[in-house]
């Protein structure tokens, strides 16, 4: 088989009975590379296939796209075993078609869930589960979807759609609204698809799944996708894989929900699990950003048992993959699912005292640690400290999604951001910032945000280019008409300055007083790594 013939191969992977693997992750992309090392190991990783880069290359160049009865025959392959069948009318099969880049980048492209939902599988998915909720809560997400991200339709006016039904059943969020109020919103996202792209909603299964695959290759080209490898200098043609997988619904009920952990925190480098967790919730509304997340401690209390699981999930993919994980997993009925690991974006500090820890533990052995530090400037990691004083006061408290102090002036948009950084330091204030906006996370010196949690798309990128970061600050708000914002009960205005406290989560007005603490003790350590090393070449 030529090189090129091996790039366009189908795998498969996950489910009971996985198959060997037999790929790479420049074939399969990193992500469903990433799938089958974790089901080798026994991991419960629902089952998959997955359509290699060079199909994606060969569409971004000529637009040759695989035909139907290729994505048919490798949905059959799915099917097997399950009693489901996509597009059944009894026991329907619903799928995720997501990205995956050779070299992982989370929040750069796109992912559809729930493909397969139409008309006709609502009433099998009803019967199948009981669940009407669940059913008229999945269509409704597979609608926008696929009008925001298959024909670039605005968001803002299903969000005021949604809005509206918030206020009619009195809750706070979509997870509150029962199942009646689920199928109208459902049923008006429909009208309102039909407005803004002027066509239907597919009612084809398989129209569906060829649409979402072509839309994940086209997100290759995204503005956010471009920077992203500007910034990291990426190779820009390498193209995409596509991982279509069977659907698991974190949305099913009060035993079900998503999360995504990372196996030591990617602040601090601490050797303790890193999570965020979300009941009935689809993996979207944790990694959006536009979700407060808080249900980890009650994850504990509700269903120890996935817990525990959760741990030694945590334990094994350090096992295997010998550095910290980031992992995406989704419980459903009480049950867990793996749906994605790859290696921890982590803070330099972090990265230092993870490598240190991990010789210690034996996990990697000292030159593999050198290795892994060789892209760090280790002189110049610090962790910077406020100096206690009583001139710059606390405006309020918000969750910590890295570590250090920023003090800058504020600015209230990216453009904006990119602009005021020419001249001095900026804190990118938003209700809630995207993967979209890395330009502006790029220029910026620290990035608060009103909603989010610590493992957000965003907040994962802002951490890895060592931004100071605070999500989930509840007394913000935002008035762009005049270029102001509110904190803890005050009134700022862009070019103000601000305080960002990572450390300790506080938000504060003015410039307080710093100090600049080292990793002597890590660095120490590095350095005896060096020194017998060195000694070794001599010998």
């Amino acid at each position: 088989m030529t090189a090129a013939a091996a790039n366009r191969r189908i795998f498969l992977v996950g489910g009971q009975n996985a198959e060997p693997l037999t790929g790479d992750a420049n074939a399969m992309g990193f992500k469903a590379y990433n799938l089958a090392r974790m089901a080798a190991i026994g991991l419960p990783v629902p089952r998959a296939f997955v359509l290699g880069t060079g199909y994606c290359r060969d569409y971004l160049k000529a637009e040759k796209k695989p035909g139907g009865e290729l994505l048919a025959a490798s949905m059959r392959r799915i099917e097997s075993g399950s009693g489901l069948t996509f597009g059944g009318a009894r026991k329907p099969l619903l799928v995720s078609v997501r990205s995956g880049a050779p070299v992982s980048m989370p929040g750069m492209m796109e992912t559809i869930l729930n493909v397969g939902l139409t008309e006709a599988t609502l009433r099998g998915l009803l019967r199948m589960t009981g669940n009407p909720r669940l059913v008229w809560d999945s269509y409704r997400r597979l609608v926008q979807s696929f009008a925001t991200v298959v024909h670039g339709a605005p968001a803002q006016p299903f969000e005021a759609v949604l809005e509206v039904y918030l206020k009619q059943g009195g809750a706070a969020r979509a997870q509150e609204l029962d199942a009646r109020l689920l199928a109208a919103v459902a049923r008006d996202y429909l009208e309102l698809y039909h407005k803004l792209t002027g066509a239907d909603f597919p009612q084809d299964p398989l129209e569906q799944l060829e649409t979402a695959v072509r839309a994940v290759f086209r997100s290759w080209l995204s503005p956010r996708a471009a920077e992203y490898r500007r910034l990291h200098r990426l190779d820009e043609t390498d193209g995409t894989a596509v991982t279509v997988q069977r659907m698991v619904f974190g949305n099913a009920g009060g035993s079900s929900g998503s999360g995504v952990a990372f196996t030591r925190n990617p602040a601090t480098g601490e050797n303790r699990l890193y999570m965020d967790f979300l009941f009935n919730a689809q993996g979207e509304d944790v990694v959006s950003g536009r979700h407060a997340l808080h249900d980890a401690e009650q994850l504990v209390v509700i269903l120890p048992q996935v817990m525990q699981h959760i741990l030694s999930v945590s334990r094994a993919l350090e096992a295997e993959f010998k550095d910290v994980q980031e992992f995406e997993f989704t419980v459903q009925d009480g049950k867990l699912y793996l749906l994605q690991t790859r290696t921890g974006k982590r803070t330099p500090w972090a990265a230092l005292r993870i490598a240190v820890e991990e010789v210690q533990e034996q996990l990697i052995t000292p030159d593999e640690a050198l290795a892994r530090l060789r892209g760090l400037d280790l002189a110049h990691i610090r962790e910077v400290r406020l100096v206690p004083s009583d001139d710059a006061p606390v405006l309020c408290r918000a969750t910590a999604a890295s570590i250090g102090v920023a003090i800058g002036a504020i600015a209230l948009d990216v453009e904006k951001a990119k602009q005021m950084a020419r001249k001095q330091p900026v804190i990118l204030v938003r209700h809630e910032t995207t993967t979209d906006d890395i330009g502006g996370l790029a220029a910026a010196s620290g990035l608060l945000t009103a909603v989010g949690g610590r493992t957000s798309h965003a907040a994962v990128v802002a951490r890895q280019l060592d931004k100071v970061c605070l999500v989930g600050c509840h007394e913000l708000s935002i008035e762009l008409a005049n270029r102001s914002c509110d904190i803890g009960g005050r009134k700022f205005f862009e070019g103000d300055v601000l305080c960002l406290d990572a450390n300790s989560g506080r938000v504060l007005a003015g410039r307080p007083q710093l100090v600049v603490e080292k990793p002597l003790e890590y660095l120490a350590a590095v350095e005896r790594w060096r020194q017998t090393n060195a000694t070794d070449l001599v010998a």
